[in-house]
This record gives C-alpha cells, structure tokens and sequence, in this order.
C-alpha cells in the first residue's frame, strides 16, 4: 500500500510534529465526539493514523478501550505524553498502514479522522481493512475534507483525487449500513493546520 503523494511518509509527519505544541490540538475531533455514543463503555476501538493523540486520548477518557496507531514516531511520543497527562491508558504503535495487523472481527468501533495522506488505491485498500476489522455491529466514524476545501484552503490535502465526495464514499461503503453521510460547511479549530471555515464531509458507517 506504497503512497506516492508522501515519498517518505515518516520524515514528513516526524517533521510536522517535531514542535512541541500540538499540530491539530489535544480537542477530539468534533465529528467524532458527537457520534462516540454509539460506542459504550469498555468498547474496543481502533484510531487509524491517529498522530498526536488527541482523539484516542479522549476515547479513553470516556471509558473505550482504545488501540491507536501511526506512522510517526514523534507523533506518537507526544501521544503518549498525553494520554500520561490524562491519565489514561491507549495502546499506541508506531506502523504505517501496511504494517497494521488489520485482525478480522475484532473492533466494536475504527475512528478514522482526516486519513485523507491515502491516495485512491491506497484509500480503498484501507476502507476495506477497516470495514474488515471491525465485528459485525461495530461501527465507523470517519470524518474527512471534500473537494470544495481546495477553494477554503484551511487544511488538508492540496490534492483532488485524495478528497472525499458522498458518492464515492457511498460506493465504498456499499457493503455497510450507513447511519450518517453528510458534506457541510463548518468553522474548525484543531490546532494551527486545521482552522478555519472548512468542507468537510462525515461518515457514519456500521458493519452488517
């Protein structure tokens, strides 16, 4: 699953994340703080490319039992340095989504929040193990930037094809009950790379 938009993936998030505040704040992403109650307490839950830690941080914090990975090593160090803060406990791995084990039927959720470093063959390779980790029932929170960000500029990728539309993640999810599917307009403030009036687009999807 080699991503030719990020030639070398690691040095560029390390490099992202080598200050020390935190790129896209400690706050868990809206989109996903308003849907993690179809989750319960003590659900397992997988953050796919979750970087600094904010989202897998709060999940633990509302009583999930919390997997989290991502490419970054520094990334990571600063997660664990907040969920330490916290008082929390997230089992973080350093992995790309190659390396990710992706076991079958295992998750009762995946948040899966601005993954959008995932070129087309790339992306539909990572839906699949998504859909695929999850048991039957678990549930997807997926929140991403559509194509009119190219205009806002207010985060996310500068590249068309790596943005998401309803339809095609109609048809990606196609195997899915989908429960949420919305494209909307929305002020956010995550940090210093995600600010501003943004298009966004969430997805709530839940394995049959």
């Amino acid at each position: 699953m080699t991503n030719p938009s990020f030639p070398d993936d690691a040095s560029t998030w390390n490099k992202r994340f080598e200050a020390d505040d935190y790129v896209f704040g400690t706050e868990p992403n809206e989109y996903l703080r308003d849907h993690a109650q179809l989750w319960r307490q003590g659900s397992r839950v997988l953050c796919v490319a979750d970087g600094e830690g904010r989202n897998s941080v709060w999940l633990a914090g509302q009583g999930m039992r919390v997997d989290a990975f991502d490419i970054s090593e520094v990334g990571v160090s600063k997660a664990r340095k907040l969920s330490a803060a916290a008082g929390v406990a997230v089992a973080f791995s350093v992995c790309d989504c190659d390396a990710w084990s992706w076991s079958a039927e295992t998750y009762d959720g995946v948040a899966a929040i601005f993954v959008q470093f995932a070129n087309p063959s790339m992306r539909e390779q990572l839906f699949a193990n998504m859909v695929r980790s999850l048991k039957h029932g678990g549930v997807l929170v997926l929140q991403g930037y559509a194509p009119k960000q190219l205009d806002y500029k207010t985060g996310g990728p500068s590249l068309l094809s790596h943005l998401y539309t309803e339809e095609m993640l109609r048809v990606a999810f196609a195997s899915t009950e989908i429960l949420d599917l919305r494209a909307y307009d929305a002020d956010l403030t995550e940090g210093t790379r995600h600010c501003g009036r943004s298009a966004l687009i969430g997805l709530v999807a839940r394995r049959i």
